[in-house]
């Protein structure tokens, strides 16, 4: 890396070396805070990521990556988490600046969660059994679990870092090789990766990165040596990447899109709640796949939770994203800006009333920022409670009961994430069985590294995290023997 206050990346990290790109084209990343140019990053064409496919190719089938014993593996995979927590802050504030994040939740949800999950990945590497002996109809049958092969990772600007890791950690624990590309919008965190891994020692290939535009990333996608395809991203885009997977019979997984309904009950202490519920819908100023962005209140407290839910939202410090006290900053674009104030214009016009916020802040006149802002008086059917808005906006939808709130919450496209709130747990639990997502909290918001995490319908398909995203990269053979 060369330059002085706009980073210059001028080389691809491929086959464990820094190689000319195919060509000088460029892309430039900008901060969504000063609307300047902070780094310039080559952008890889199709010949490109064939040059990394075939690194990552070679490293599985004649490198010594998969045939190493599961715990080898898992010390130069903390070897890369090492380098990676030494670089903690440098890694959050590389986020905060080209996507936005608030610097609070960058050390801890961006780059902090990042090295959590392949730490996570470390320990069960070295619980991998690759072979066992199970007695079968006519003698002995051996069963072993094997890398998958060559995988590619297409990862998100939201959680740069950590959506990498979700598909990284996973395969390398299994013994894959892999071929990141990374959302154009912040390629400079996955340098920080590829650094990461050089300097950990990992063989060459194991880890290639190829900042790419789509079209490279439909190259990637249907490459014949790429045995499986791990993506983040958008509903509309995660089917295009589906079917060209189903036509080839590859291994995909897919991470998709949510519109998550926050259960709040009767009984719940709103003084207590509300200052949660909040910040799990908002965020990462709102762009999260999991974000709690419906909150469903009840008929008989619907008015004193709207009350209490928008004092919470109208105090939210907007503004400088490396400001500690900062705690929503500004949308990673002018193009998604322009697509959330596309949102606010439907809620007003489909009749729902804006509590707080609604618009640009005062005062910040530079950055794509939009005010945290609160619906009221929402249907389940208006645009802005069916469609991921993905910025600062929660919508508050009313319901009859119990039974008419699992009804709402279910009546998506989605079912990535949800919660419920309530002083009594257990009923708590009982509510989250009913919903159909493929995670759920019960008076709280998390990700759990052990446990699964994926969504239902329309929030993709397959598992990441916990020993099931690690079944993901494995495949499963079985030798039966006979005589002796």
């Amino acid at each position: 890396m060369s330059g002085g206050h706009v980073q210059t990346y001028e080389k691809f990290y491929i086959g464990g070396e820094w190689v000319v790109p195919s060509s000088g084209a460029t892309l430039d990343v900008i901060s969504p805070f000063t609307e300047e140019r902070i780094a310039t990053v080559p952008e890889g064409g199709p010949e490109d990521v064939n040059r990394a496919v075939v690194a990552a190719r070679r490293a599985f089938d004649a490198g010594p990556w998969p045939h190493m014993a599961p715990a080898e593996r898992a010390d130069l995979m903390a070897a890369v988490s090492a380098v990676l927590q030494r670089r903690n802050e440098d890694v959050a504030t590389t986020i905060t600046r080209e996507m936005g994040c608030p610097i609070g939740w960058s050390r801890m949800g961006q780059a902090l969660a990042s090295t959590m999950v392949l730490d996570t990945y470390v320990g069960l590497a070295r619980e991998l059994t690759v072979e066992e002996t199970r007695s079968g109809l006519l003698g002995p049958v051996v069963v072993r679990q094997e890398p998958v092969g060559v995988a590619g990772a297409i990862v998100p600007w939201n959680f740069p870092l950590f959506t990498i890791m979700l598909k990284l950690a996973p395969a390398l624990a299994a013994g894959c090789t892999m071929v990141i590309k990374p959302a154009p919008a912040t390629p400079l965190d996955a340098y920080m990766l590829a650094e990461a891994c050089e300097e950990a020692g990992l063989p060459p290939g194991v880890v290639n990165v190829v900042p790419a535009t789509n079209d490279a990333a439909e190259y990637l996608v249907r490459h014949p040596d790429v045995d499986m395809i791990g993506f983040t991203g958008s509903t509309a885009v995660g089917r295009r990447i589906g079917a060209i997977c189903g036509e080839q019979l590859k291994r995909v997984t897919l991470e998709l899109g949510g519109k998550s309904a926050a259960i709040v009950l009767d009984d719940a202490d709103f003084d207590k709640v509300v200052p949660d519920i909040v910040p799990a819908g908002i965020f990462n100023t709102g762009q999260a796949c999991g974000a709690q962005s419906r909150i469903l209140v009840s008929k008989r407290r619907y008015a004193e939770c709207v009350e209490a839910l928008t004092a919470v939202v109208a105090a939210m410090k907007v503004g400088d994203p490396l400001d500690d006290a900062t705690t929503v900053g500004p949308l990673v674009s002018s193009r998604q800006r322009e697509r959330v104030e596309g949102y606010l214009e439907a809620g007003r016009d489909g009749g729902a009333r804006v509590t707080t916020g609604g618009g640009r802040p005062r005062g910040l006149d530079r950055g794509w920022f939009v005010e945290p802002t609160l619906f009221a008086d929402v249907d389940n059917q208006m645009k802005i409670a069916r469609e991921e808005i993905f910025g600062p906006v929660l919508v508050a939808i009313p319901y009859e009961d119990e039974d008419d709130a699992v009804r709402i919450a279910n009546d998506s496209d989605y079912g990535l994430s949800g919660s419920v709130w309530t002083s009594d747990t257990e009923h708590g639990l009982a509510v989250a069985r009913r919903v159909r997502t493929g995670t759920y909290n019960v008076n709280g918001f998390t990700i759990d590294f052990g446990a699964p995490f994926g969504g239902y319908k329309c929030s993709g398909i397959g598992r990441e995290l916990g020993p099931e995203g690690l079944r993901e990269y494995i495949e499963h053979k079985s030798i039966a023997i006979f005589g002796g």
